[in-house]
This record gives C-alpha cells, sequence and structure tokens, in this order.
C-alpha cells in the first residue's frame, strides 16, 4: 500500500504522523509531495525522508491538486500496481484511520472516502463548508454524500492514470474528482473516521474567498446567470409596459426575452457541455422546465399561503427551492452529455498487485 501525503509548507504534525504510521513495521510506502514549500519547511522533509518517506518536489506551489496528481503520476510509474491512501499533513488524519480507508480499498476496488462525524469542537467554517460542498453534490448528482471535503481517501491502483485526467489545481480538484467519479459509475463508499482538528484547524492553507469561489464555481456562475434574467426581465417589463400600457403582453414578452437570455447564458458560460448538444432539443427542454417551474411557482405558493406564511416569506421560499431545483436540473439532465466512456476500471489493463516491497531502495526526485 502506498499512502500519498500532499504538503505545502507542514510544521511539525507532518513528522508527527509519520511517526504514527510505523514505517518501519510494516510494508507501507509513504510518498510525500512538497508543493513548492521553499527552504524554511527543508528541515521537515529531510526528517520525513530519514523516516523512510520518498520526497517528491515541486519547485513552486501549483496547489494541492496538482500536488495530488504528481504523487499519482509517481506511483503509476515507480510502484505499478498498488493501491493509494491519500492523507493530509496537519495532524486531522489518525494512523488507524488511514488503514482502516485502506483495508477497504482493497477489499471493495472503489474509491474509499474517510467520512468525519463533525461532531465535538469542530471550526464553524469547516462545518458550513461542508455542509454546503455536500449540497452542491447532491444538487449536482442525486447523491448526499456526508463529506465530500475529506482529504483521507483511498484508491483503487487501476484508476490512478484516470485520477490524473480530471480538471482542477487547487482544492477544487477533490470535489471534482467525485463528480467525475459518479458521472464514470466509480463506486464511492466511505468509512466512519474520527474527526480532528487542532488549534481551530490554524494551520489549513485553505482560503476561504478565493478556494471557495473555484470549489463553488458552477453554482456561483448560475446564480449570476439568474441575476441577469431577472435584471432583463425588470427593464424589458417597464419598455413593453410602456409601450402597450397593459401589463399581461408587457409580463409575457419580459419573461420570454429573460428566459431566452438566461438559456444563452447557462448553455454557453454557466454548464461548459451545453455548447455540444443540439439547440433544439436544449430549447426544448428548457421550454418544457420553465412552464413546470412556473406551474410550481404557484402550487407552492398556494400551498405556503393556505398554511399562513407570509406572503413575502413565501415567495421567498419558493424561489430558492425553485433556484436549486432548477440548478439541479441543468445540470443533471437538460445540458448534460451522455456518456459514452467506459469506467476507469475498464480502460486500465493494469491488476490489483498486493504490496511486497520492504521501505528499503526507494527512489528520490
Amino acid at each position: 500500500m502506498i499512502i500519498l501525503i500532499p504538503a505545502y509548507e507542514p510544521d511539525e504534525k507532518l513528522n508527527i504522523l509519520i511517526e504514527s504510521l510505523q514505517l518501519e513495521n510494516n510494508e507501507t510506502i509513504l510518498v510525500v509531495v512538497d508543493d513548492g514549500s521553499g527552504p524554511e519547511s527543508g528541515e521537515i522533509f529531510s526528517y520525513a525522508q530519514r523516516q523512510g518517506a520518498v520526497l517528491v518536489q515541486h519547485a513552486d506551489n501549483k496547489g494541492k491538486g496538482e500536488a495530488l496528481k504528481t504523487g499519482f503520476d509517481y506511483v503509476a510509474e515507480h510502484f505499478p500496481g498498488h493501491d493509494v491512501v491519500t492523507a493530509d499533513c496537519d495532524g486531522q488524519h489518525a494512523a488507524v484511520d488511514i488503514y482502516a480507508v485502506a483495508r477497504k480499498v482493497g477489499q471493495h476496488r472503489s474509491i474509499v472516502m474517510g467520512e468525519r462525524e463533525f461532531a465535538g469542537n469542530v471550526p464553524l467554517r469547516s462545518k458550513l463548508g461542508n455542509k454546503a460542498t455536500a449540497l452542491l453534490f447532491a444538487l449536482s448528482t442525486g447523491t448526499w454524500l456526508n463529506d465530500t471535503q475529506t482529504g483521507l481517501r483511498g484508491f483503487p491502483a487501476e484508476i490512478l492514470p484516470w485520477l490524473g485526467t480530471v480538471p482542477g489545481e487547487r482544492y477544487e480538484y477533490e470535489l471534482n474528482m467525485l463528480l467525475e467519479a459518479k458521472r464514470n459509475d466509480v463506486e464511492l463508499e466511505s468509512v466512519k473516521i474520527q474527526t480532528i482538528y487542532l488549534n481551530d484547524n490554524e494551520s489549513s492553507h485553505f482560503r476561504p474567498i478565493r478556494d471557495s469561489m473555484r470549489i463553488y464555481a458552477p453554482l456561483l456562475k448560475f446564480s449570476a446567470s439568474s441575476l441577469a434574467g431577472f435584471a432583463v426581465d425588470t427593464v424589458l417589463l417597464l419598455v413593453f409596459t410602456a409601450l402597450f400600457n397593459d401589463l399581461l403582453p408587457a409580463v409575457v414578452l419580459a419573461r420570454l426575452g429573460s428566459a431566452a437570455v438566461n438559456f444563452w447564458i447557462n448553455r454557453q458560460l454557466v454548464f461548459a457541455e451545453g455548447r455540444s448538444l443540439s439547440l433544439r432539443s436544449t430549447v426544448s427542454r428548457y421550454a418544457l422546465l420553465a412552464v413546470v417551474l412556473l406551474a410550481l411557482n404557484y402550487e407552492v405558493l398556494v400551498l405556503l399561503s393556505a398554511i399562513g406564511t407570509p406572503l413575502l416569506l413565501a415567495k421567498i421560499l419558493t424561489e430558492i427551492t425553485l433556484f436549486l431545483l432548477s440548478f439541479s436540473v441543468q445540470k443533471r439532465f437538460l445540458f448534460r452529455k451522455k456518456s459514452n466512456r467506459s469506467s476507469p476500471f475498464e480502460d486500465s489493463q493494469d491488476g490489483h498487485l498486493v504490496n511486497t516491497e520492504s521501505s528499503q531502495g526507494r527512489s528520490e526526485r
């Protein structure tokens, strides 16, 4: 088994984790990817090497996604046929949990997630961030995962080449990996692990605004598209009301105009696959979706009003619900091209090999 740890400016927590793995007592091979940490971290990495780790280095910081891809490529080249378990360098993963994930990978030949419970003293930003990402994943795939952001994951040897093709350079790579796995019929399983946050997770290099925008880009772009449609609808409504002096045709024409703008933005900019789909089929399906959403809008408003919900609150709740429903339907069905690709397991010619190499004589670069 290979343990892969991407590391950027690590501290002594990396050394503590390596010591807990007890590399000298088992057949584990540890690969550490230094993601351009600089000379200040030199002693930390030197200690890791003295403990038996293989060190792979980036000259400059490229992001966690690129560090993981570099590690996957290195393992596929130097240790072909071996499963890989990834772990973070900041002390969030215990050795017992790492080996629990490794055992399940060997048994089930699927991507195995180390799933945290998020109970106890968990930083609020981590708890909210995980729930938001879980919601985005559910809207995009129809599957709820309790922990989409865990860095403790196990991968069968057969899919390492495929992992290198998943888009993403930084933290968004880990979510993209799960989205692509669902699309390519790669099984996702989980193992319950401890939830460990040290000093309010202060050692994390996650940048809340910039990295969150990368992770939530599809939903953010969809939100911007909806706001653009609202703006167009409002302007056209004012123009057509002045022209016709009649509200009904003004409302209908304004809604048609805003729907056309919203469709174009979603097809060209929000859901990239939409550009390769037939315009006629997507227009007809979008029109059907718009009619269904309009009907649902009315029915939900009536229902909420009937149970005594104030109209303004009912309108807000209705719009939020239908916004999320519209995003899910458009991403999963309307602007999604059917995949003819085979499973990464079918593409691979490599079988599973049992790790029989010792920790001696490992290569460095």
